[in-house]
């Protein structure tokens, strides 16, 4: 019993002093922080921007293949569920603005908001530590569920995250399949 109890305190004060622990960001009812990045422009790309609607906000970097593969799903999402919802779909590129150039010329189709964040202020704020990073977040700014390093395996509780947030089962999980 006694070995439990100081396995389970070590346990405790190792996570407390892991950088990821402290840099965990925040999780499903916390308030959605403001600044997500940047436009090409310069222009902040911020939340409040975006007040009443459901963001999905999707971190990413052009040498992840699984975020690749997600884009389009994005682009399907805000497509379909965009303006029958109330919906929009923001992609925060974290490379550099050069990459981030290259990437819009290469996506010019692509209606969802296109972002990059050069001084990696909404990565920390959302404490993104790996990608892909997805971020649901709800219309009164309260984020609902936060995905991180995931893949093709989830791609159905998204969806169910997602519909939970427009408030109905809609065409949109229709569009998430692989």
């Amino acid at each position: 019993m006694k070995l439990t109890h100081l396995l389970a305190t070590v346990a405790a004060l190792l996570t407390l002093a892991s950088p990821l622990a402290r840099s965990a960001g925040p999780t499903a009812g916390d308030a959605a922080p403001n600044e997500l990045g940047k436009t090409y422009n310069g222009d902040k790309v911020l939340l409040s921007d975006h007040a009443g609607k459901v963001v999905i906000v999707s971190f990413w970097a052009t040498w992840c293949t699984y975020c690749l593969k997600e884009l389009p799903i994005l682009e399907g999402i805000q497509k379909v569920a965009g303006k029958a919802h109330n919906l929009q779909v923001i992609a925060v590129n974290t490379e550099d603005r050069d990459v981030f150039r290259h990437v819009l010329r290469t996506l010019k189709t692509m209606t969802v908001s296109m972002a990059y964040d050069p001084e990696k202020i909404g990565q920390k704020a959302y404490g993104v530590s790996g990608i892909p990073h997805l971020v649901i977040i709800g219309r009164d700014g309260v984020i609902i569920r936060v995905y991180r390093g995931y893949g093709e395996e989830t791609l159905n509780k998204i969806t169910d995250d997602i519909n939970l947030a427009i408030g109905a089962n809609t065409p949109a999980a229709t569009t998430l399949a692989p």
